[in-house]
């Protein structure tokens, strides 16, 4: 039996998907076990080009089972829509291959029209939400004010709750934000179209997770974001609100007894950024233009360009040491193939002094980056699967990560195919 968890070690967007769609193979249960629709993964393989919110990566292997698990900020509407589409491309999905924790927590329309409302109001000094309802979901959920998933199993039951969450958040939102637009009726028609459907999918995922255990299942657990972005050890505010840590899988999971085995960290060969907050190494001009268009750096679920910057030497070690990765997925090497030097982020000037140390969030808006270069190796490398058949200076750009953050680089994506994988 093998634990494994797969997790963004920076801003997240590294490229956890592609991991968990080519790793499944080994495994017998994918679980996400945090945050919503927020963010995408991106998976290419020979069924087509997905990009996943919602659905485990695993979704594609036809013996996989693939489970939401209680951590989760589950949003049918969005949901719905995700296994329609990809259904539209052949992928079969059932309550044999999807399952939904009795104890997730419903993301309700009201979450998405109170997070575009505080962005609003915030104006110059918003936070970067995406706008999916992440925030005020996990706020009323430590108010103990959502419906769990079980409840939905009882008709009776969760109409007269939702009814009731429905006068609260109307209160909110006509008070605070002005807004009339929650409605009784409006709430009933989403029940109706969307909450139905998940239904079947819902069930006890903590005994199907105790009884894999015990009859000693692989199981891989998909974290959403990066170390970065998590609620307590991120560059709060400019955070998602959950916890995106690998310590958190078996609690978000529902097995919070379970011992994880191995921790695979996804770095990206350079960095990058949706949204707002600190982002020490960002570059600006022609040169980010570049960078941001040959590696396609476009949010999948927002489209929104994404901040770029060269690989973050100081915030990538905090990030391994926050996950405690075990091994090391390097993506998107093959991206920097066009440069014939490649810029390193290898230190920060805070404070007129030098640090390797990863800093409080408020010292990160004024820090500077200190930046060395490595030689480029200028050729296409998209096509090579053999470790000793990469140019020298492309294995001396890895190993020089590889020392630097003191973490083996075992995976080295050269391409977002399934198959366009270097193992070490």
């Amino acid at each position: 039996m093998s634990n494994c968890v797969i997790v963004g070690v920076n801003w997240g967007d590294e490229g956890k998907g592609r991991m968990v769609d080519l790793l499944t193979e080994k495994y017998d249960v994918v679980v996400r076990y945090q945050g919503g629709g927020n963010a995408g993964h991106t998976v290419i393989n020979e069924k087509g080009k997905f990009a996943l919110h919602l659905l485990p990566s695993g979704i594609f292997r036809d013996n996989v089972v693939n489970i939401l698990g209680n951590g989760v900020a589950l949003d049918p509407e969005n949901l719905i829509k995700e296994i329609e589409n990809v259904k539209e491309k052949g992928i079969k999905i059932t309550p044999e291959n999807l399952k939904i924790s009795e104890r997730a927590s419903l993301l309700m329309p009201w979450h998405i029209k109170q997070d575009i409302l505080e962005e609003d109001r915030l104006k110059d000094k918003k936070y970067g939400s995406t706008k999916q309802g992440i925030a005020p979901f996990y706020s009323d959920k430590f108010q103990k004010k959502t419906v769990l998933a079980g409840e939905l199993l009882d008709d009776e039951k969760s109409i007269e709750h939702i009814k009731d969450l429905t006068k609260w958040k109307k209160l909110i939102l006509e008070n605070v934000y002005n807004d009339n637009s929650c409605s009784l009726g409006d709430i009933e028609t989403w029940y109706r179209t969307y909450v139905y459907k998940i239904k079947p999918f819902i069930c006890d995922t903590g005994e199907f997770l105790s009884k894999a255990v015990k009859d000693g299942k692989n199981i891989l657990f998909e974290a959403q974001l990066g170390t970065l972005r998590d609620i307590d050890f991120g560059i709060y505010p400019y955070t998602t609100s959950s916890n995106t840590l690998s310590a958190y899988a078996p609690i978000g999971a529902g097995v919070p007894f379970l011992r994880i085995d191995s921790v695979i960290g996804v770095v990206k060969a350079y960095s990058t950024c949706v949204g707002e907050g600190p982002f020490v190494c960002e570059m600006f001009g022609e040169e980010a233009e570049k960078l941001r268009t040959a590696g396609a750096e476009f949010g999948a679920k927002t489209g929104r360009p994404r901040r770029v910057g060269p690989i973050d030497i100081v915030a990538t070690k905090y990030g391994v040491k926050m996950q405690n990765a075990t091994e090391i997925a390097l993506t998107k090497l093959d991206v920097l193939s066009y440069m014939k030097k490649i810029p390193v982020c290898t230190g920060y000037i805070s404070e007129g002094k030098k640090t390797d140390r990863f800093l409080f969030p408020t010292k990160l808006e004024s820090a500077k980056p200190i930046i060395e270069y490595l030689d480029g190796w200028q050729c296409d490398i998209s096509k090579i699967k053999k470790w000793d058949k990469l140019p020298q200076k492309a294995r001396d750009y890895v190993e020089y990560i590889e020392k630097s953050i003191g973490t083996r680089i075992k995976y080295i994506s050269v391409g977002a195919e399934r198959d366009s994988i270097i193992i070490r």
